[in-house]
């Protein structure tokens, strides 16, 4: 049989067991209640771990016979997915003695194999973490103020979980469709630099796709380039380029959590999916050291806050206040590289051109970002009355005091 006389396994079992509601005895029976949700229907995410969470819930249910056939088929299927090779062969040696150690192995072993098996504990607890700490339903995290409809899908990362959490817009309503294992860059996240081996923190967006014939082996099944470094990072004196989501090199299902030289790494049936499902452009990628999920009535406060301060400037600006106007801007703003007063004679043109009459604007998106500053990321079309389109606009805010200052201005569409 096999022994959990080991911490850390036992660990991870009685983790497992306690969030699937197993081995807990009903006080006036005596009995054992029966699991309240399966692994796979309470992680949406990839198979493979799906599976994997299942032989854990296995063994922790006393049917190692069942989780040695599960694992055995799991590595067959999946050969390059290191930590289900390590439960595989704990399962297999558990066949011929007790397996007292999680990666059972000799000192001489256990020292030439210490960092590996030091990353796969690290993968094994935050995998269970994701399973014991699902998002509450019908929440969001706080950035997603209000998705467009264009915006079909969006994407938000948890570095502390090592988790990537896949939305789709159901009319304007954020659903949760499932959620991934991943990696980050070797120093962590917080990106400042070129080669400093961290991930970025902050609102993105995807940039295009890269196919896997286009790429080298060590990207996997292709990438997903988010535009790092945005406008905050550029206002902030940030460097680096070639942040991107992709896939794991031939031989290896996933990566340790702390492994790239900053992109965001997910195994290659993960990111395959993830390709066929969002759209370039038009997709926001939060990443985030931890998110904060709440239900959607919480946010209303601080969307309706700046939506009223971002009404009053498109009613002053339709107005042709100019000296009115300016007081919405910051000193340092940037319109595509021009500042204020280089984007005067333009935004004089475009006033004169309204000649009085109200501006709408057309499939909002506000996605709020907060770190030392708080800022605001808004999309969205501007069509004057009596016209059925106008431009697509892409504006940062920044919080001044207690009032939102808009610091840049391009045009996306």
């Amino acid at each position: 049989m096999i022994s959990l006389g080991n911490v850390f396994l036992s660990f991870l079992l009685t983790s497992l067991c306690f969030t699937l509601g197993l081995g807990q005895a009903n006080a006036k029976t005596g009995k054992k209640k029966p699991a309240a949700n399966s692994a796979a229907k309470i992680i949406q995410d990839s198979t493979a771990e799906t599976r994997l969470l299942e032989i854990y819930r296995q063994i922790g249910q006393g049917d190692a016979g069942v989780a040695f056939a599960q694992a055995e088929r799991l590595v067959r299927d999946f050969p390059g997915f290191a930590l289900a090779q390590l439960v595989y062969g704990d399962l297999l040696l558990a066949k011929t003695h007790p397996v007292k150690n999680f990666g059972s192995a000799s000192p001489e072993q256990l020292g030439a194999a210490g960092t590996a098996l030091s990353e796969l504990k690290s993968e094994a607890q935050l995998r269970l973490k994701a399973l014991r700490e699902r998002p509450p339903v019908a929440s969001v995290p706080t950035e997603f103020l209000q998705l467009a409809q264009r915006s079909k899908h969006a994407i938000a990362i948890d570095a502390s979980r090592a988790r990537l959490y896949l939305f789709e817009n159901r009319a304007g309503v954020l659903t949760l469709v499932g959620d991934y294992y991943m990696s980050v860059g070797k120093l962590g996240t917080e990106k400042r630099s070129e080669g400093d081996l961290r991930t970025p923190l902050g609102v993105y967006f995807i940039t295009s796709q890269l196919e896997r014939k286009a790429l080298k082996e060590f990207y996997g099944s292709g990438a997903l380039p988010i535009n790092y470094p945005n406008v905050l990072d550029i206002k902030r004196g940030k460097t680096g380029s070639g942040i991107w989501l992709h896939g794991t090199p031939p031989g290896h299902f996933s990566r340790p959590p702390q492994a790239s030289d900053g992109c965001v790494v997910l195994s290659n049936p993960d990111l395959e999916h993830i390709m066929r499902t969002v759209e370039i452009r038009s997709t926001p990628v939060v990443i985030s050291t931890k998110l904060k999920w709440v239900g959607v009535q919480q946010l209303q406060a601080t969307k309706s806050s700046f939506e009223a301060r971002l009404n009053d400037w498109l009613k002053v600006k339709a107005n042709g206040n100019l000296e009115q106007l300016s007081t919405f801007y910051t000193a340092d703003f940037n319109n595509n590289g021009k500042n204020w007063a280089q984007s005067l004679p333009a935004l004089q043109r475009e006033m004169q051109q309204l000649k009085g009459s109200s501006l709408e604007l057309k499939d909002l998106s506000l996605l709020h970002w907060v770190d030392a500053q708080e800022t605001m990321l808004v999309t969205f079309g501007e069509v004057q009355s009596g016209k059925r389109s106008g431009v697509v606009k892409r504006q940062y805010w920044i919080r001044q005091g207690q009032q939102w200052k808009l610091f840049y201005e391009g045009v996306t569409g």
